[in-house]
């Protein structure tokens, strides 16, 4: 007589788990997962009952882990990560391909990159290059959860745990505003004007990192107010098109992210903003490294106009 097996969580029930532990919101996390907000509730109600208690305190405005989820989580992650790199490692041998690299990327121009990509795949063929999006909220965490391998980040970085490799690009910038906004007048602004209303904030990674992208200040040392804080690009453009703020961007955005409630006009008086490989130090190795040489050998990329 056949036994039946016992009931047991799903390797997609456990990515659905901490895809939710990062995202904390279950909309986000069925966008996210290609999935329907209903399937990543049954996967946690799932999961619950197997456990015997709540992994999430969840109301109508927030959703945070319990003590019982937070030891989940941290229990896991290592995990599923070694399960999916076996998985991978596996598939990837029968086609010949001995590694994986993981590109970051927060810039969203990753067609203007191809020729990096382009000349690491003619190599070195034996590995497979991986581009994904990240969100700058997470863009440091994502690299020292080992997520990506690399990132291609703005500068500076001054992360002691983190390696600043070669610049690919740097890119003017721009003034994104709502099309029915006052400075639709201007063909172009300036520092001084942007400070006459609030650009969005950010209250996640190094704050001279992001004072970088969005100075808080003019060069005459007038405050540039921040507003509300923002994630990812998307947040930052719905915001700008109800005119609640004004967002600086790289002048890539103007082919990137075109939108018939978004305009955009040239910044005068701030240098354009370079943007590099970054990675973990103690994780260099010879994929890294290699991207890194394509990128020296083809030298930094001039802006598409």
């Amino acid at each position: 007589m056949s036994k039946r097996s016992r009931p047991g969580v799903e390797l997609r029930d456990i990515e659905i788990f901490l895809t939710l532990t990062e995202e904390l919101h279950f909309g986000r996390t069925a966008v996210r997962l290609c999935l329907s907000p209903a399937r990543v509730t049954q996967a946690i109600q799932k999961q619950e009952r197997q456990i015997g208690a709540p992994l999430f305190e969840r109301n109508n405005r927030t959703v945070r882990l319990t003590p019982v989820g937070q030891q989940l989580r941290d229990d896991l992650r290592p995990v599923y990560a070694g399960l999916k790199d076996s998985v991978q490692r596996a598939r990837l041998a029968v086609q010949g391909i001995t590694g994986t690299l993981r590109v970051g990327m927060l810039p969203t121009n990753t067609y203007d990159l191809r020729p990096y990509w382009d000349v690491f795949r003619v190599r070195h063929p034996q590995w497979r290059l991986r581009i994904q999006r990240t969100q700058f909220s997470d863009a440091f965490a994502a690299l020292r959860r080992q997520d990506v391998d690399v990132l291609v980040v703005w500068l500076p970085v001054e992360e002691p745990d983190l390696t600043v490799g070669p610049v690919l690009f740097a890119d003017p910038r721009v003034l994104a505003i709502s099309v029915d906004h006052e400075l639709t007048r201007r063909t172009s602004v300036s520092l001084e004007i942007i400070a006459d209303f609030c650009h969005p904030g950010s209250d996640v990674g190094p704050g001279y990192w992001f004072d970088a992208y969005a100075p808080r200040q003019t060069r005459r040392g007038r405050p540039i107010e921040r507003g509300p804080s923002v994630r990812d690009t998307e947040e930052a453009i719905t915001l700008t098109s109800m005119a609640e703020t004004v967002t600086l961007f790289p002048a890539h955005m103007t082919r990137y992210w075109v939108r018939p409630d978004i305009a955009y006009l040239p910044v005068t008086d701030i240098g354009p903003l370079p943007y590099a490989l970054v990675w973990r130090s103690e994780t260099e190795n010879g994929l890294i490294r290699a991207l890194a040489d394509v990128v020296r050998d083809l030298g930094s990329l001039a802006p598409e106009s």
